[in-house]
């Protein structure tokens, strides 16, 4: 008898755990870069394997892939070079891969829910937090201290989406093989910057690697902040099959 009373007791409280994990979930959705991916792949008639297959066998690609210390690949090129297209291929290659994490986000300069530092970032928690529930205690900190939803929209939104992403990335119960991938990045219209340097402090101190793409000329690498002294970097700019598109690798290295 006591044993039942105990098991409805457990069950009674699971439920209710289970909601509130819903409504905090329900609360940090903006949109789901999932059906963001196929909206794209749709609206430019279907992904074709032909069309980034070539980037799979790249050196600085396979580099990045494999080496634990190679964080950042960086496609850049010019309008209409079939940058997004490359990325979609790229993530339909690495989810075939049961040990990868990815999280994705599709920047997009004429949708106010996509081209800013802080939508980028929400996006990332909330495929993270879909795909390892256990990370949702993370949201819960936020969520939980008052305002709810109103604490991932605010003025300090982004520090908020900052410390959360930051805290999910350096918990020692965080998941391994998390990749991290933002499409037009050169779309993101507030907070570019913030973002690019937000990226540089997880290569130094996250196990997390990263994949970006940009336009040719909208983003530098010498706008970023180096986030301590100590840390390394090394690049390589490799030209691809494509005349204008350009595979770009970044390997932050701690020296300590």
């Amino acid at each position: 008898m006591v044993a039942a009373i105990q098991h409805q007791v457990m069950r009674q409280e699971k439920t209710r755990q289970d909601e509130k994990d819903k409504e905090c979930l329900n609360d940090l959705y903006e949109t789901d870069p999932r059906h963001d991916k196929t909206r794209i792949q749709d609206m430019k008639g279907g992904l074709i394997r032909d069309s980034y297959c070539w980037i799979l066998d790249n050196p600085s690609f396979r580099e990045w892939r494999i080496d634990l210390y190679s964080g950042l690949l960086w496609i850049k090129g010019d309008p209409g070079k079939g940058k997004t297209m490359l990325l979609c291929g790229v993530i339909d290659e690495l989810e075939k891969d049961p040990a990868n994490r990815l999280s994705y986000f599709f920047c997009q300069a004429t949708e106010q829910k996509l081209n800013n530092a802080t939508a980028v970032l929400r996006g990332l928690i909330y495929s993270l937090v879909r795909q390892h529930p256990s990370l949702i205690s993370r949201v819960h900190k936020e969520h939980d201290g008052g305002g709810k939803r109103q604490r991932f929209e605010g003025p300090n939104a982004w520090e908020v989406m900052s410390k959360m992403l930051t805290d999910m990335l350096l918990d020692d119960s965080a998941p391994d093989g998390v990749i991290l991938i933002v499409d037009a990045l050169d779309e993101c219209e507030t907070g570019r910057s913030q973002l690019l340097n937000f990226i540089v402090r997880m290569l130094s101190s996250s196990r997390a690697k990263w994949a970006i793409s940009s336009r040719n000329g909208r983003t530098s690498r010498r706008s970023w902040t180096a986030p301590h002294e100590k840390s390394r970097y090394g690049s390589n700019l490799i030209k691809t099959s494509s005349p204008t598109l350009f595979a770009f690798t970044s390997d932050i290295k701690s020296t300590n």
